[in-house]
């Protein structure tokens, strides 16, 4: 039997894990919950989009901007509240900078780490991918481009170029445990 896995203890802490479509955000954020550790809870971004049955409008047109702002705030206001209740909380989806202040207004602990995978390699893994995901390369560069210059927030980027899941696990959880990829209110 192999070394067991280090205990992820973030009780009552948030951590948004994101990136552009095909950055494996998803794949980490399923891993890092079920690692052992302090209880965890998982809010898949998407699912916020996909609760609006009528009116919705893609999360990626310019048009959809008011939306996406209740969409992120709401998702913000349901992550404080499992960190409340004493969770770990990890929020998978597309959360960069212009989205960062409902999270950053919380009153409860913050982790931000952007998963970055080279372009190429993004729009492979969602045209492989099945199921209703973004496949269309254009909006997968337009997002890629607007999580590829962070400014002050590059320090929070993990590059996943060439990685298996597991080491871009590894890499998250390194992040987690040093404490730098913390943000401040």
């Amino acid at each position: 039997m192999g070394p067991q896995p280090t205990a992820i203890d973030h009780a009552g802490e948030i951590l948004v894990l994101t990136g552009p479509p095909g950055s494996g955000k998803t794949t980490t954020a399923r891993a890092l919950a079920a690692h052992p550790g302090s209880c965890k809870v998982h809010l898949h971004a998407d699912d916020f989009w996909h609760f609006i049955r009528h009116g919705a409008v893609a999360p990626f047109r310019p048009e959809a901007d008011a939306q996406n702002r209740i969409v992120v705030g709401v998702l913000a206001g349901a992550a404080e509240a499992y960190a409340r209740g004493g969770y770990f909380v990890i929020v998978d989806g597309i959360v960069g900078p212009w989205f960062l202040s409902p999270f950053r207004s919380l009153a409860v602990p913050l982790h931000y780490v952007v998963l970055r995978p080279l372009l190429a390699e993004a729009q492979r893994r969602c045209r492989d991918r099945g199921g209703d995901t973004l496949r269309d390369p254009e909006p997968i560069a337009a997002l890629h481009r607007q999580l590829s210059a962070l400014g002050e927030l590059e320090r929070h980027v993990v590059r996943t170029d060439g990685h298996w899941p597991d080491d871009t696990l590894d890499a998250v959880i390194a992040a987690l445990a040093g404490g730098t990829f913390r943000l401040s209110a």
